[in-house]
């Protein structure tokens, strides 16, 4: 390939967007809050990349992705988030979680191909979003909430709606219940939803690996390993996993990056 392949994934929290190299590899990453307007984000993002858009083939995924129009093409979060996978983890088989600001996304991946795919967009909860308003209960940020509900244990949120499960919450500070157990409530409560979606599709065995904006946060990577008993892969660059996806299509790349 001759230029720049640029991935971007306009999400409804996160917008992120990657450049890959003539080769493949990863030369920019770039992450910004999505804000009230689409539009806007790409044309941040387009300001930004400015110095690669001009030898550039760009795909756009995500929410927003119909809001850029210097892409050369639209490709689904599906789609991007499997591509993206395959070429972090280097297999061509294997399942993915994706947990997004307002959905959950189950995809399973055989031969470098979504085979299937289940995806929770009708409820906030076992979502990013979920996270937020039960951290905004607590008067925590998100990270805040993650990191003492690794010191907590011992509680646990039974409701499967977000309003119900606020008022749980509410409750549990009521009656004085210690934070961190009301943090780890939280990120248990998300493991399990995730969990309980995720085996509906997910096969007996296989790789399974964590994209979208929590794959860092390890309590809840362990919850969500616990929860499904078996290893879940992550790493930094899996927030990234749908722009890198859009990315390796732009530039007509196999799935491996180099």
């Amino acid at each position: 390939m001759n230029g720049y392949a640029i991935g971007i994934d306009i999400g409804s929290t996160c917008a992120k967007a990657v450049v890959l190299s003539p080769s493949g590899e990863i030369l920019r990453r770039l992450i910004l809050p999505t804000g009230w307007s689409s539009v806007d984000t790409a044309r941040q993002i387009e300001a930004q990349l400015s110095e690669f858009l001009p030898q550039s083939r760009v795909a756009a995924t995500g929410y927003g992705r119909v809001c850029v129009p210097y892409a050369n093409r639209q490709v689904t979060e599906i789609t991007c988030h499997a591509r993206g996978a395959c070429a972090l983890y280097r297999e061509k088989t294997l399942n993915v979680i994706d947990i997004g600001g307002q959905d959950t996304k189950i995809i399973r991946v055989e031969d470098g191909r979504v085979a299937d795919f289940l995806m929770n967009d009708k409820c906030s909860a076992g979502t990013g979003r979920f996270l937020d308003v039960m951290a905004g209960t607590l008067g925590l940020s998100p990270q805040e909430l993650n990191t003492l509900a690794s010191r907590g244990g011992g509680v646990h949120i039974s409701s499967m709606c977000t309003v119900f499960a606020e008022s749980e919450i509410i409750s549990l500070i009521g009656r004085g219940e210690k934070k961190e157990n009301i943090a780890y409530a939280v990120v248990d409560s998300i493991a399990t939803k995730v969990a309980a979606q995720a085996s509906r599709l997910l096969p007996e065995s296989g790789t399974v690996c964590l994209t979208g904006g929590l794959c860092e946060e390890k309590i809840l990577v362990d919850a969500l390993s616990s929860a499904l008993n078996r290893p879940i892969l992550t790493c930094p660059d899996g927030r990234y996993a749908g722009a890198i996806g859009a990315a390796t299509l732009a530039g007509g790349f196999s799935n491996a990056l180099s």
